[in-house]
C-alpha cells in the first residue's frame, strides 16, 4: 500500500504569507495524481510538505495511514525527482544511482542488481560509466528517475521534472513516465504548470490557484465540466474563449445576447432553472476553440447561433487551422478543419456549437451550466 492523505493542511510563512490553505486530498494506492496550476499557486510547496522538506503549519499528513507530520524525510519511504536533476557531477551514472543505497549500507551485490535493473527499465545501461556532463538533458532526467527507482519507494514525488527539456523530448518523456508508472505499479505525485502534461498523464488532476484547490477530477471530466471560470480557461489548449452576454428568454427559447449577435441554447441547457434564474442578467459565455466552426455544414446546422467575425490571423498547423478572430469586439480563437478557406482580412460567419457552450456567473465566476 502507498496511499497519501492530506487533511486540512496549511503552509504559513513569517509575515502572514499563506502559501497553501485548507488542502484536503486522498491519494489512493498506485494513483498518478497531478498537481497543476500557475506559478505561485502552492503546488510545489505541497509536494515539499509531503516530502518533509517543508514543515506543515497546520493539518495532518498520513502515508499508509501513519501520521507523518514529524517523521524525518529519510524515514517516509518516498523518493523525489527534482526539476534540476540534482546529479553529482564528479560521479558516474552508476555512482549517482547507487549513492542513496550506499548511504543505507546495502550489500554491494544488491546495489549492483538494483542499479542495473533500473537502468534496464530506463534503457540507460550503456550510460552507466559516463558522468552527467557527457549526457543530454533527457538522459540526465532518466538518471534522476533511476536514482529514485532503485530505492523501491512507496511514493514517487516529481517536481516539474520535464520543464528543462525541449518540446519534442518533453512529449517523449511524458509517454515514458506513463509507461514507467504502469511498470512500477506504485503511487506517483507529479507537479507541473503545464496543463498538457496534466491532461495526458494523470489519473486525477488537482487544479490549484492562490494556495486553494479549485477542482479535483479525472482529466476528461475536468475538461468537460469545469466548476469555475479559472479551471475552464486553465485547462485546454488553446484556452477557452470567453465573452460577456445577457440571458434572454423569448418564445420559450433561451438566448445569450452578445452585442448584436444572439446564440440560442438547446432546450436541455437553456431551460434549466439555474439558467433561467439569470434571465435579464449578464453572464460569461465560454466556448472552446474546437467548438467554433466556419464550415458550411455547421453554419446550416446552427442557423440561430451564427456570429459575425473578422479574421485577423490564420495559422495553418497541417492537420487543422487556428483562426484568430474578432467577434463583437472580443478576440476569439477557432480551431477549424484544414479545408477552411478563411484568410486574414476576411469577414466571415462562425457557428458556436451551442450544446457545448459553458455559462459562468459574472461575479463569482462559478459554473452555471456546462
Amino acid at each position: 500500500m502507498s496511499s497519501v492523505t492530506l487533511k486540512n493542511v496549511y503552509k504559513k510563512y513569517n509575515g502572514g504569507v499563506i502559501a497553501v490553505s485548507d488542502f484536503n486530498l486522498e491519494i489512493e494506492d498506485k494513483e498518478f495524481i497531478i498537481l497543476v496550476g500557475p506559478s505561485g499557486c502552492g503546488k510545489s510547496t505541497t509536494l515539499r510538505m509531503i516530502a518533509g522538506l517543508e514543515e506543515i503549519s497546520d493539518g495532518e499528513l498520513y502515508i499508509d495511514g501513519k501520521l507523518c507530520n514529524d517523521v524525518p524525510p529519510k524515514e517516509r519511504d518516498i523518493a523525489m525527482v527534482f526539476q534540476n536533476y540534482a546529479l553529482y557531477p564528479h560521479m558516474t551514472v552508476f555512482e549517482n544511482m547507487a549513492f542513496g543505497l550506499k548511504l543505507r549500507k546495502m550489500p554491494k551485490d544488491e546495489i549492483k542488481r538494483r542499479v542495473e535493473e533500473a537502468a534496464r527499465i530506463l534503457e540507460i545501461e550503456h550510460l552507466l560509466a559516463r558522468k552527467p556532463a557527457a549526457l543530454s538533458g533527457g538522459q540526465r532526467q532518466r538518471v534522476a528517475l533511476g536514482r529514485a527507482i532503485v530505492r523501491n519507494p512507496k511514493v514517487f514525488l516529481l517536481d516539474e521534472p520535464l520543464s528543462n527539456l525541449d518540446a519534442k523530448l518533453r512529449a517523449q518523456m511524458r509517454t515514458e513516465l506513463t509507461k514507467l508508472h504502469q511498470r512500477l505499479n506504485t503511487t506517483f505525485i507529479y507537479v507541473t504548470h503545464d496543463q498538457t502534461e496534466a491532461m495526458t498523464m494523470g489519473t486525477r488532476i488537482v487544479v490549484m490557484k492562490d494556495g486553494f484547490i479549485q477542482q479535483i477530477s479525472a482529466p476528461q471530466n475536468l475538461y468537460e465540466n469545469p466548476v469555475n471560470l479559472f479551471v475552464a480557461t486553465f485547462i485546454g489548449s488553446p484556452q477557452m474563449n470567453t465573452i460577456n452576454g445577457t440571458v434572454v428568454d423569448e418564445g420559450g427559447v433561451t438566448y445569450i445576447q452578445i452585442g448584436k449577435a444572439r446564440v440560442a441554447l438547446p432546450e436541455s441547457k437553456g431551460r434549466k432553472p439555474e439558467v433561467l434564474a439569470y434571465t435579464g442578467k449578464e453572464v460569461i459565455l465560454g466556448v472552446r476553440p474546437e467548438n467554433i466552426h466556419d464550415e458550411e455544414i455547421f453554419l446550416s446546422q446552427f442557423p440561430d447561433d451564427l456570429v459575425d467575425a473578422d479574421v485577423e490571423v490564420v495559422e495553418r498547423m497541417g492537420n487543422e487551422n487556428y483562426l484568430y478572430l474578432v467577434c463583437e469586439g472580443r478576440q476569439f480563437t477557432a480551431r477549424v478543419a484544414n479545408s477552411s478557406t478563411a484568410k486574414a482580412g476576411d469577414k466571415i460567419k462562425v457557428a458556436f456549437d451551442a450544446p457545448k457552450i459553458h455559462l459562468f456567473d459574472k461575479d463569482t465566476e462559478k459554473t452555471i451550466t456546462n
